[in-house]
C-alpha cells in the first residue's frame, strides 16, 4: 500500500477555521489497553472506568494464542460490560466472535470490515484504522466501518509510527461525514485540546492512563472533555 493518499494533501489549515456541528455529541473516550493485561490490570481497569465517562475499551494484545487471549480477556469485559463500556477487540475478528464483544478494532492488514459484519452481525461495532489517508477512510466508511481511527497525531511508544496527520483531517472528516472519527496516536490530556477542536468524536489513549495513576488520568482527560 502506498503511503501517499490519493485525494493529495489536505490544507493543514483546515481545522483553524472549523467549528463543530453542535448536533454531533461531544467527544468522549476510548481506552485502549497496555500490551500486559495480567496481573492486577482488572483492578486498574475497574478504577479507571470508575473515575470518569468512558466510552469503550479495546484490548490490545499481541503474540499470544487465542486460548490465552480470550482468558485474559474474559474478567476485563465482565468489568466493562458491567459498566456499560464497550468492549472491543483490537485485529481478530475470529477472538471477537469467540467473546461475543462488542465489536472489533481492525488495522488495514486484519480483513475487511464486510467479513468483520458477516462474522460479528449487525449490532458489532467495527472501527478501521486508516491512517493519514482520507481515501481509507471513505473506503472503509464505505464498507460498513461504524467508525474511522486517523493517527499518530503525536509520538508515542506504543506502537511505530509511520503515519502523522494534522488535526486538519478531522475537522475534513467531520465537515462532510456523520460517521465518527477516533484521533489516536500520543494523547495525553496536555496535548488532546487541538484534537476535540478539530472535530475528534473520540480520543482513544492508552499510555497516558496505564504508565502512570489511571484514576487521576481518566479525571483528567473528564475534565478536558467536559465530564462529570
Amino acid at each position: 500500500m502506498s503511503d501517499e493518499d490519493p485525494l493529495g494533501p489536505l490544507d493543514p489549515d483546515f481545522a483553524a477555521n472549523f467549528k463543530r456541528d453542535d448536533r454531533r455529541p461531544p467527544c468522549q473516550l476510548y481506552l485502549v489497553s497496555p500490551l500486559d493485561v495480567g496481573g492486577d490490570f482488572p483492578d486498574r481497569l475497574a478504577r479507571a472506568l470508575d473515575a470518569g465517562p468512558v466510552a469503550a475499551f479495546q484490548l490490545r494484545v499481541k503474540g499470544m494464542d487465542q486460548h490465552q487471549a480470550a482468558r485474559l480477556a474474559e474478567p476485563l469485559q465482565r468489568i466493562c460490560a458491567d459498566r456499560e463500556v464497550a468492549f472491543v477487540v483490537n485485529d481478530s475478528i475470529s477472538l471477537a466472535k469467540r467473546l461475543g464483544a462488542d465489536g472489533v478494532h481492525l488495522g488495514q492488514d486484519d480483513g475487511d470490515p464486510r467479513e468483520a459484519r458477516t462474522a460479528l452481525g449487525p449490532s458489532a461495532q467495527i472501527g478501521v484504522t486508516c491512517h493519514d489517508s482520507r481515501h481509507l477512510a471513505m473506503e472503509a466508511g464505505e464498507a460498513g466501518a461504524d467508525y474511522v481511527a486517523f493517527g499518530s497525531f503525536y509520538p508515542t511508544t506504543t506502537k511505530e509510527v509511520r503515519h502523522r496527520p494534522e488535526p486538519s483531517i478531522l475537522s475534513w472528516w467531520s465537515a462532510l461525514f456523520e460517521l465518527p472519527s477516533v484521533a489516536i496516536g500520543g494523547i495525553t490530556a496536555a496535548n488532546a485540546r487541538p484534537l476535540v477542536d478539530a472535530g475528534a468524536d473520540f480520543i482513544a489513549v492508552s499510555g497516558a492512563v496505564w504508565n502512570g495513576d489511571e484514576i487521576a488520568a481518566v479525571r483528567a482527560f473528564t475534565d478536558l472533555l467536559g465530564g462529570r
